[in-house]
This record gives C-alpha cells, structure tokens and sequence, in this order.
C-alpha cells in the first residue's frame, strides 16, 4: 500500500514540474496575443517568414504575423500582421522582409512614415519589399564575376609612322 501512495506522488511531482515548464515557455516566448489591431502587407516574396514571425520597429518587437495567404488575383503573398495597441503606424509607414544575418532568421522590419494619418485597424501597409533570394543573387554576382574578369578586346595597333613626312 504504501509503494502505491509513493509512486502517486511521484507522479504528481513530475506532472507538477511539466506544468510549470510549459507555463514558463508560453510566458517566456510571446505566444500570448498581443492585444492590438491587425493590418495587412502584400509582398512579392516572403521566403522564411511564417506565423508567429517578429514584427519589429527600431529593433524592438512590436507584433507577429498572425497569417499568411495568397493572393488568387495579383498572386502575392498577404501578411496579416498583428500590431500592439500602444504602436500607431503612421500611413506611409514602409515594411521589409529582412534577417538577422546572413543565415538568420527572418522577420519585418517596420520604418514609420511621417504621416499624420495612422493606419486604421484592419488597413493596409503600401510600401513593401519581399525578401531576397540569396542563392539568385549569388548566382548574378559568380556570373557577373566571371564575365567582367575578361580581359577587354584590344584595339590594333597603329601602323609604325615612316620618315617620309616632312
């Protein structure tokens, strides 16, 4: 009898400890909403962002990407994007796909406008830039590369002048 009651507590030590854990990581990583407004951004590329993805102005985490989804019409892809209630986005506020280094991880680089309009909830960010591909890129710059490496065609060479000009 006494092995039973032991081996309970046990186990209600370890489920304790498992709550804790995971309480712990969900106030330690952000998932809970932020509490805001949501505007949407079209991109032509959004190569390594996903849901859950930083929204960042000045570096500091101003919201996360609540959505992605395709245009069926202009075939871009839509970023919902979920914004702090203390952040007013200016209207021409400018958004970019970037990362944190060469390999890092992405995320949405805000720069705010100098509007007087703020962007209503549920508006629109007009000005973006998608991501870069990197592997097309360095592929323009090895064949750029190459094709400035060689050398430029030579002019002839003038005829020798003879003595016989005065």
């Amino acid at each position: 009898m006494q092995n039973n009651t032991v081996e309970t507590l046990i186990g209600a030590i370890v489920i304790a400890v498992a709550v804790g854990f995971l309480y712990f990581a969900y106030a330690n990583t952000n998932s809970a909403t932020l509490g805001g407004y949501e505007v949407d951004a079209k991109f032509q590329r959004v190569d390594g962002l996903a849901v859950g993805t930083d929204v960042k102005l000045s570096g500091i985490k101003i919201g996360t990407i609540a959505g992605l989804s395709l245009d069926p019409k202009t075939y871009q892809a839509t970023a919902r994007l979920s914004i702090r209630g203390d952040v007013k986005l200016p209207e021409d506020s400018s958004i970019m796909v970037t990362s944190t280094g060469l390999l890092g991880n992405s995320y949405l680089s805000v720069s705010p406008g100098g509007s007087d309009d703020m962007i209503r909830p549920g508006g629109t960010i007009k000005n973006t830039q998608g991501s870069v591909d990197l592997m097309s890129l360095i592929g323009r710059f090895a064949s750029g590369a190459s094709g400035s490496a060689a050398p430029a065609p030579q002019q002839p060479a003038p005829a020798p002048a003879t003595g016989d000009h005065p």
